[in-house]
């Protein structure tokens, strides 16, 4: 047991060590960076979608989020259209829901294959919200 701890403690302090040498360089500005993950474009969405503030049904619509391995999207999420640019939602929506199977795709994930129906969106105290069928977004 003395054996195994000793062997995890110099791998961290080789892995220490070498975070801290001064002779690694960072990448220069001209270095084009990698794509962002999925999760920081589910980010934006979900920041762009926060305020659904409402005062009558019409104003609210809902995005389909991301994609199932085998089709449809994971989730819905509502937004108020006096809120948000819709233009801009729909363009990330599209990026995540690509991003999202490239992923699917690189991993060879499977999943149930369920039918996830549109909710719609419905103002309720003031606030877009999804419709009462809907399960609550993740």
């Amino acid at each position: 047991m003395r054996t195994l701890i000793l062997a995890l403690m110099l791998a961290c302090a080789a892995c220490t060590t070498q975070a801290q040498d001064p002779s690694r360089t960072l990448p220069s500005k001209d270095v084009v960076a990698p794509a962002a993950p999925a999760g920081d474009t589910l980010a934006r969405i979900r920041a762009m979608t926060a305020d659904a503030t409402c005062t009558e049904h019409g104003q609210c619509r809902t995005v389909a989020i991301g994609a199932n391995p085998c089709g449809g999207p994971q989730e819905y999420l509502p937004y108020s259209m006096t809120r948000t640019d819709e233009k801009a939602l729909l363009e990330l929506a599209q990026r995540h829901k690509a991003e999202r199977q490239a992923q699917n795709q690189n991993s060879g994930m499977a999943s149930i294959c369920r039918y996830l129906p549109d909710p719609g969106a419905v103002c309720s105290a003031g606030a877009c919200q999804l419709g009462a069928s809907s399960p609550a977004p993740r």
